[in-house]
């Protein structure tokens, strides 16, 4: 039980074992079981089956480094035999299949998890939303989620991690915060935005971060920021709270009058505001405008109806007459043409 796996490097001292690589397909089944901290990168490893530990040998195992690996697929029950867990790093793996059941059916007790550049596969990160939606992490404290070029996250993902402190969603292609709900992680510290696509918040997009009364950093450099009307509210923000990070160096792209200024360094006046930027808004109100003034001239052509009911009634039978005597004109001259007697008559010339 305490000797080193051949292909390893181990320190009791340290309670470390490092099998980094070493071309590993598996995880060393004689591993000491002194061990806390276990690395295993940079091999072959393209599963995690159940029970991949050795259950009950590795009762003290806090952190578990697994990345820079060709994993594939985390089968249900493979980390469910490390009751000790707190640090699992599965970045830089092709990931294709997390189960939600990876952990067991009890959960895990583990506080950080890094999943940078694995959730490439939308399968992968609908997994993931499911097993942090169950329950199974809710000790969750750090997540880092950067480098998966994520446009969007899955409705409801962070709802059930409450001891959430650390959120990482940098170098992602995140263009806004509509679907991004931080009402599970009340208390979150650290948020990173960060290197990604953000341009444009939009008045009333940046709320959720209003709702982080614990939010001390607030990454959100290397973003082409667009600097017009948009962005009004996220600069009052940036003004008033201590919140970002680097602040001072977030700087817009666009429009060409406005590149390079800081947006701490932007006024009112620089924002071109004459026109309205919440278009659905000025629709809704301007159909709302349109409805009244048609109801409004159908009340007044009902009312003019009513006030000269008698003189329409006296020309409708005026009409009725006069469309009466036409028909009967008609009437007689198809009697006249219909009788053989009058046609001879008509077309004898000497009569």
């Amino acid at each position: 039980p305490g000797s080193c796996p051949v292909p390893c490097e181990c320190s009791e001292a340290a309670k470390t074992v490092k099998c980094v690589s070493k071309n590993l397909t598996a995880v060393p089944p004689n591993l000491p079981s002194y061990v806390r901290n276990l690395f295993i990168s940079g091999s072959r490893l393209g599963r995690l089956p159940p029970g991949a530990f050795p259950a009950r040998r590795l009762p003290d195992l806090r952190a578990l480094n697994l990345s820079g690996n060709h994993l594939r697929a985390v089968e249900a029950g493979a980390l469910a035999t490390l009751p000790a867990l707190r640090q699992l790093d599965l970045s830089a793996n092709p990931l294709v299949s997390l189960s939600p059941q990876a952990f067991g059916e009890e959960g895990s007790p583990l506080e950080e998890l890094v999943l940078r550049g694995a959730l490439r596969d939308h399968g992968v990160l609908l997994s993931v939303a499911a097993m942090l939606q169950s329950g199974a992490l809710r000790n969750l404290s750090r997540l880092d989620l950067a480098d998966n070029g994520l446009l969007l996250l899955p409705s409801g993902l962070l709802a059930a991690l409450l001891a959430l402190r650390r959120l990482d969603l940098g170098s992602s292609s995140l263009v806004g915060l509509q679907n991004v709900s931080f009402q599970g992680p009340g208390q979150l510290q650290s948020l990173n935005l960060s290197e990604g696509s953000l341009g444009v918040l939009r008045n009333g997009s940046s709320a959720p971060l209003h709702r982080l009364p614990a939010l001390r950093r607030l990454g959100m450099a290397h973003n082409t920021w667009v600097c017009d009307c948009t962005v009004e509210d996220l600069v009052a923000w940036l003004k008033e709270g201590d919140q970002g990070e680097s602040k001072e160096t977030l700087s817009c792209a666009y429009p060409d009058k406005m590149l390079g200024k800081t947006l701490l360094k932007i006024n009112g006046s620089d924002l071109n505001c004459s026109e309205p930027v919440d278009l659905p808004s000025q629709l809704q109100t301007s159909y709302v405008f349109l409805g009244i003034v048609l109801a409004l001239i159908g009340a007044i052509f009902l009312l003019v109806l009513y006030l000269n009911r008698k003189g329409i009634k006296k020309w409708m039978h005026n009409i009725r007459d006069a469309c009466r005597d036409h028909m009967e004109g008609y009437h007689y001259r198809y009697e006249i043409n219909a009788d053989p007697r009058l046609t001879n008559l008509s077309s004898n010339s000497d009569v």
